[in-house]
């Protein structure tokens, strides 16, 4: 410390600072990630509801990456969306890695489908579900003109996961979770 200098105190807002785990949940014994996959499957049972009205398949698209493989969970929340909503076929892609707009498109061709919903499986519908979603720029294609180039009927659904307040509950409760085990008294 140099002549002259007064050392001070460092600004500490906060004494612990704790995240929630995502939705679709992450290993571990405290919190199953089976049973975040449940929740998160029941909360989206309006989007099944409109697909089923609809008549038509409920395709997610979510985001992945190609450096991890994420779709492992995304797989998992497309087969307990099949088990607790049967009548509709439900399946996810993602913009980056596995599985891709390409697998769902051979299982959507393989089950017969002819109309599909596609909405995003993210918590907001920004630059993904606009552009990647539903643009129409013909150098980039979105899924829905890919999906209409393959012979399908396509709906868009441009909202997030996060305005059903189902799925919203899901981060508030994780966030709840998190607060109790690392002894945080919310008021």
């Amino acid at each position: 410390m140099r002549m002259g200098t007064v050392k001070k105190k460092k600004y500490k807002p906060f004494h612990k600072v704790v995240l929630g785990r995502p939705a679709l949940g992450t290993y571990g014994l405290g919190h199953p990630y089976t049973e975040d996959i449940i929740t998160a499957a029941e909360a989206l049972a309006a989007d099944a509801e409109l697909a089923a009205k609809e008549n038509a398949a409920l395709v997610y698209m979510g985001h992945g990456n190609a450096h991890f493989p994420s779709g492992g969970a995304y797989l998992e929340l497309a087969d307990r969306m099949r088990e607790l909503y049967p009548e509709v076929v439900t399946l996810i892609g993602n913009v980056e890695g596995f599985p891709s707009l390409e697998d769902v498109i051979e299982k959507l061709k393989l089950r017969g489908v002819k109309k599909v919903m596609l909405k995003p499986c993210m918590v907001v519908a920004g630059d993904h579900a606009l552009n990647d979603m539903a643009g129409t720029d013909l150098e980039e294609p979105s899924w829905q003109m890919i999906l209409e180039k393959e012979g399908f009927e396509v709906v868009t659904v441009k909202k997030g996961l996060g305005e059903l307040d189902a799925f919203a509950d899901i981060f508030v409760n994780h966030a709840a979770d998190a607060a109790a085990d690392a002894e945080i008294v919310l008021k």
